[in-house]
């Protein structure tokens, strides 16, 4: 497309268009001044072209001015396009075989020197780079990054598009509900003393969308929880949504594995169909996780029949209370000092575990801490059981299901990172399905659900809801990719007597749930149809399509890990006026 002020972006001349007069607008990304010969990088969105004063055939108050600009001038150049001499040929640019010999050049702007080195190689700090992020997003690895993720969304939405998908926006002032996280809450003037809450999803609204039949309804959409942050977490975050009528989970799979396979193409992975599936115990059981990463191997391993018995208090007492004791393979890990393994100990313990066993296969045969009380067979028998051999260790956890299954997982993945196991640019999708329905919560003594209220049980387990709630399973999925939960859904309830038994169980009273969720529960009577749906985080399936470090490199203006911005110094204090507007007193 051909502007006014510019005929060419810098990133699209080639050999076609030698001996074209051509006007240029960009930023100097470098500028050389060999005396009688003057060159410059001018970059723009698209790209880098050399633009070349010589003081022989430029006139002098334009190649004067030339010699005058500095690097991230913002400048228009005009001048011929010419062929580079063979020996400058750069193949590595789509501009490389020309430059444009300029015969005008006007300064659009002085820029000062810039606060922050913007070079692709230089290390910035993270705080410097959020306060002056402008100047960060003209880096070319974060502008690549988010011209991918422009590309991933373009891809989902032509998609959903031809499968009857249609887009359709939902509130941001809506009312607070118990998600699972913290409602960011918006204080209303005009009621003072009532409060919007911002959507930690649009749950309920995609399910009346459903109830309005609309059938297939999708949105990209920003959703708000206020929780403890890490790298692949934001405060505000964008969610793919989407909800379907009539459908199964295999219906749900088929298309989701379908879009993934477009952003596939956008990014050049070749994603293979179908993806693998295992349910939630057997994710937790092999991988230690409920988003296993199943790159690579080094899967844990039940060894509780084969160390138990023996004596040895601490895996005696896990196994009569129903405890699992599992171990994982660290191969050549006999090497490792014993600061090393306490280094691993460390990481175990966050996760609840009381301790870390461990056993070595030497060269000068077993050695361990527990090697007296178990003995020589048992240790033998668990090296046999991991397909160990001479050189290798065993790592073992002894506790309840979720701590030794966690806590083990927790040392594959770093272990797995650590000691290069994981292969680059793979990309390994996998369905888990078969979650509990409830959870117990201690503190509160009382069943949770484990996704969300809405969330329908399986059909044939409808009996467990008197009989044994912990044991039911909920027709709910999660996809991983790359150890990361990038989406998660289910089947919901339709059925307004088990939407009943549902908030009973979880300790919900009738007035409460009319309270909380009235609007919902009347529309589910007035002729809801069977639906379901998933969410995905966007952010995360971008930053994992780039191989960025962290979602934060994938969003434009994103925050910190202790939720503000510090390119606009929020969140900030309001004045006295806005206060008593809001009917609102501050606390020190």
């Amino acid at each position: 497309m051909k502007l006014q002020n510019r005929t060419h972006t810098c990133g699209e001349l080639t050999r076609h268009q030698v001996d074209e007069t051509v006007m240029l607008d960009g930023w100097i990304n470098s500028h050389r001044d060999l005396g009688s010969l003057v060159f410059l990088d001018l970059r723009d969105r698209w790209g880098i072209t050399q633009v070349t004063f010589n003081e022989d055939d430029t006139a002098p108050n334009v190649f004067q001015r030339a010699k005058a600009l500095r690097d991230w001038d913002v400048i228009r150049v005009t001048g011929k396009v010419r062929p580079r001499p063979s020996n400058m040929v750069n193949r590595a640019m789509k501009t490389g075989e020309i430059e444009v010999e300029a015969n005008s050049v006007t300064l659009l702007n002085k820029t000062e020197p810039l606060p922050i080195n913007i070079d692709e190689a230089a290390t910035v700090s993270e705080d410097l780079r959020l306060k002056y992020r402008y100047l960060d997003l003209r880096r070319r690895s974060l502008q690549d990054a988010l011209m991918l993720r422009h590309r991933l969304a373009m891809a989902t939405r032509n998609y959903l598009d031809k499968l009857g998908f249609m887009e359709v926006e939902t509130p941001f002032l809506t009312r607070s509900t118990p998600e699972g996280a913290r409602d960011y809450v918006v204080p209303s003037r005009v009621q003072r003393g009532r409060f919007f809450a911002l959507p930690q999803s649009p749950q309920l609204f995609k399910q009346l969308l459903m109830v309005a039949g609309f059938d297939r309804y999708f949105q990209f959409v920003k959703c708000f929880r206020d929780e403890d942050l890490r790298a692949d977490r934001q405060p505000e975050f964008t969610q793919i949504d989407m909800e379907l009528s009539f459908v199964t989970e295999e219906d749900i799979f088929s298309i989701v594995e379908g879009m993934m396979v477009e952003m596939g193409k956008v990014g050049g992975i070749a994603v293979k169909t179908p993806f693998p599936r295992m349910g939630y115990r057997e994710a937790m059981s092999l991988y230690g996780s409920d988003k296993p990463d199943i790159r690579f191997g080094m899967e844990l391993k039940d060894i509780k029949p084969l160390v138990t018995g023996a004596g040895f208090k601490v895996f005696d007492s896990v196994s009569e209370n129903g405890g699992e004791i599992r171990a994982i393979l660290v191969k050549d890990g006999a090497a490792y000092s014993r600061k090393q393994i306490s280094d691993l100990e460390t990481i175990a313990k966050s996760y609840g575990a009381k301790g870390l066993a461990w056993i070595k296969s030497t060269a000068d045969g077993l050695a361990s801490p527990i090697l007296k009380f178990i003995g020589e067979d048992r240790a033998n028998a668990v090296f046999e059981a991991l397909e160990g051999g001479t050189g290798d260790l065993a790592l073992i956890v002894a506790d309840n299901f979720e701590i030794t299954c966690t806590a083990l997982g927790a040392l594959r993945s770093h272990l797995g990172r650590a000691l290069g196991l994981i292969p680059e640019k793979t990309f390994a999708f996998v369905w888990v399905t078969d979650f509990p329905m409830f959870e117990w919560d201690e503190e509160e003594k009382r069943y949770t659900a484990v996704h969300h209220p809405f969330t329908a049980p399986k059909e044939d387990q409808l009996h467990l809801l008197d009989e044994n709630p912990v044991k039911m399973e909920a027709r709910a999925y999660d996809i991983a990719l790359n150890g990361f939960e990038i989406g998660g859904g289910s089947i919901r309830t339709h059925d307004m007597e088990v939407q009943k038994k549902v908030f009973e169980t979880i300790g919900i009273s009738e007035e409460e749930a009319e309270a909380k969720f009235g609007f919902l529960l009347s529309a589910l009577k007035l002729g809801a149809p069977p639906h379901g749906g998933i969410a995905f985080g966007f952010d995360r399936i971008a930053m994992i399509f780039s191989q960025a470090d962290s979602i934060r490199e994938v969003i434009a203006f994103p925050k910190t890990t202790s939720a503000g911005c510090l390119l606009t110094g929020s969140p900030s204090a309001i004045d006295e006026k806005q206060l008593k507007e809001l009917g609102l007193k501050v606390e020190e």
